[in-house]
């Protein structure tokens, strides 16, 4: 009897420990998130600007594509994180498909 006490109480550590990691993990994961979506819009939006602007000699197109990816990037981060819930001041679950 008292081995099964033992193994529950340890099965109940082990799930709040893992409770109490994935809250922590949480705001890291939302953090990777953005930076991934920042740097990722940055060189997919001046890869095509570097791919047009050597195609038709204008070498500007390149940051000009960064830049317009930054501000893309950024508007859907907004989009996506920056709702507030009305009255409760916490943010508002992410949307999309991933959550």
């Amino acid at each position: 009897m008292a081995d099964r006490s033992m193994g529950i109480l340890r099965r109940d550590a082990e799930a709040r420990r893992e409770a109490e990691g994935k809250g922590r993990a949480q705001g890291l994961e939302t953090g990777w998130t953005i930076t991934s979506y920042l740097i990722g819009g940055m060189v997919a939006y001046g890869g095509i600007g570097w791919l047009i602007g050597r195609a038709v000699h204008i070498w500007m197109l390149f940051p000009i594509g960064m830049l317009v990816g930054l501000a893309i990037s950024l508007g859907y981060i907004i989009y996506r994180y920056g709702k507030q819930q009305a009255g409760s001041g916490t943010t508002a679950s992410p949307k999309g498909d991933d959550r």
